[in-house]
């Protein structure tokens, strides 16, 4: 299997540093792709980022991304990728939980979580204990649901308008699905029964019911175009210069 990222090796050792550095609290690790996987136990995520930082040298925090898989118990998967900027070298560790589950904080070690804990939060719904600010971060205040799950509506469950009654912009309930939404983008490959710009010069479009294009005007002698052995003359003559005077008198 190909990847497309660009190939950076693995250092020597390091699945089994890592492994011997977290002990117990590591479910398991892989390496796929050239990337390197650490799934450990929830309750020892503080205890396990750490060591890999101060053990095994993954000094920063890049991101944290939430995935939602419905027909899994715990339904959420918190994945943390992090960067050794010594060994020029990426992992991401891996743990499950619930939205009643919270995840501790990791915002003692890199204060950085604090605003990737929030956009887990306000995605998906999953709760951090320990983060002193866990408030929405994307979305709008009162706003209802998390966008990122599986089972939320394409077409949300409010929508957004300007009413000019009221002089404010407020919210709805939703009044069409997503589903049934029509969208016109103009695609003529896709049976268009309307005529698109350009069509009228063709005589393409809806039916073949647009009018034909006027006969093109054309030069059939050279009369109407003014060549001739007279415009040619002429251009001789003004394209002979006489010689300036110089001022000089012999």
């Amino acid at each position: 299997m190909t990847h497309s990222a660009p190939l950076i090796q693995t250092p020597d050792g390091t699945i089994e540093a890592i492994s011997y550095t977290l002990g117990k609290h590591m479910v398991s690790i892989e390496e796929a792709n050239g990337e390197v996987a650490v799934h450990i136990h929830r309750d020892a995520l503080g205890e396990c980022m750490f060591k890999l930082r101060d053990h095994c040298a993954y000094q920063q925090l890049m991101e944290i991304a939430g995935v939602d898989w419905p027909d899994r118990e715990p339904r959420f998967e918190i994945v943390y990728c992090l960067l050794s900027l010594t060994k020029n070298h990426r992992i991401r560790v891996h743990l499950t939980t619930n939205e009643d589950q919270p995840v501790p904080s990791v915002t003692s070690i890199w204060p950085v979580a604090g605003w990737l804990e929030r956009e887990v939060f306000d995605m998906y719904g999953v709760l951090f204990s320990g983060n002193a600010d866990l408030r929405r971060i994307l979305t709008d205040y009162g706003f209802s649901g998390h966008p990122q799950r599986k089972d939320f509506p394409l077409s949300g469950y409010v929508e957004l308008r300007y009413s000019e009654e009221e002089k404010r912009v407020k919210y709805e309930p939703a009044q069409l699905a997503q589903d049934f939404r029509n969208f016109d983008f103009l695609s003529p490959w896709e049976g268009a029964d309307y005529v698109l710009p350009g069509d009228e010069k063709t005589g393409e479009g809806a039916g073949n019911d647009a009018p034909p294009p006027a006969t093109p005007k054309t030069s059939d002698t050279a009369a109407q175009t003014g060549a001739g052995k007279a415009t040619n003359t002429e251009a001789v003559k003004r394209s002979v210069h006489k010689p300036k005077s110089t001022g000089d008198k012999a």
